[in-house]
């Protein structure tokens, strides 16, 4: 008995994986089609949890204000945080502020600054992180945690390796 249970168990798990690629692939889509009519972006990666008074936030803020008076968009998680501070001095500065928000059970909504046609959901961190990267001309990375240090590894393994 326990070993129907657990092949019936696994088949439903190779069933429901070899669909997921479509639910994937439209999510690429839906990113390539929004991401490609944004124009030239520099990513900010960092902290979901530094407060506005801290001086870290006002630091992303000002960062992304010189960003945008320069020309660029702001592309951040679009969470709270260093997130929130970059897509507030991109908005401040009258730029483009894009958010890429990662559908999560615990934690993060879209912060206010996004540009309302600007903000994308995800439910796969790759997808997210290959919008990041491909839509980039450059990275801020400021003090987080191990999401931060991900975004970027990720896009340090990908500009060493020419992809």
């Amino acid at each position: 008995m326990r070993r129907n249970r657990h092949s019936r168990e696994w088949n439903e798990v190779k069933t429901n994986d070899s669909w997921a690629i479509f639910k994937i692939m439209g999510e690429f889509v839906n990113g390539y089609e929004k991401m490609s009519k944004i124009g030239p972006c520099v990513s900010i990666f960092g902290s979901a949890r530094t407060k506005p008074d801290h001086k870290y936030y006002q630091l992303a803020e000002r960062i992304a204000k010189k960003i945008t008076e320069s020309g660029y968009g702001v592309i951040t998680g679009g969470g709270p945080g260093i997130m929130e501070a970059g897509n507030k001095g991109a908005h401040l500065a009258g730029g483009t502020s894009v958010g890429l928000n990662i559908d999560l059970p615990f934690e993060q909504h879209d912060n206010p600054y996004i540009d309302s046609d600007k903000s994308i959901n995800f439910d796969y961190f790759f997808v997210r992180k290959v919008m990041f990267v491909k839509y980039s001309q450059g990275f801020v990375v400021m003090p987080g945690g191990f999401g931060t240090l991900d975004e970027l590894f990720e896009a340090i393994t990908l500009i060493q390796t020419n992809k």
